[in-house]
């Protein structure tokens, strides 16, 4: 499990690969949370184009930096997330949260 940071003009993307449970959260929420400290960007992107595995960590992962970039006045995208996670989004109640991006399908 690993996650890749780009940063651009005010935007993070972070592509996630791998599977995110309960132990590969952590690593990924720290590191896309200091990226977004040294940088205050607008827009964070969280790519789930590489996920293979999603259970409720994933869930929690979204919400934990949808409510920090909501602090900092940005806003989180999710992006190419597979059919399988993007009905655990929409079971987890974070459909409502107008969070998907452009590659999210409705």
């Amino acid at each position: 499990m690993g996650v890749k940071l780009s940063v651009e003009q005010g935007v993070i993307t972070a592509c996630i690969d791998g599977e995110i449970d309960h132990h590969s959260a952590r690593g990924i929420r720290e590191r896309i949370d200091s990226a977004v400290e040294k940088t205050t960007p607008k827009t964070l992107n969280m790519d789930f184009g590489g996920v293979s595995f999603m259970d409720s960590s994933g869930i929690g992962l979204i919400m934990g930096r949808y409510k920090i970039m909501r602090e900092l006045g940005g806003r989180v995208n999710v992006i190419n997330a597979n059919s399988t996670i993007q009905r655990m989004i929409k079971l987890g109640g974070l459909g409502r949260l107008n969070i998907m991006g452009d590659t999210f399908a409705s």
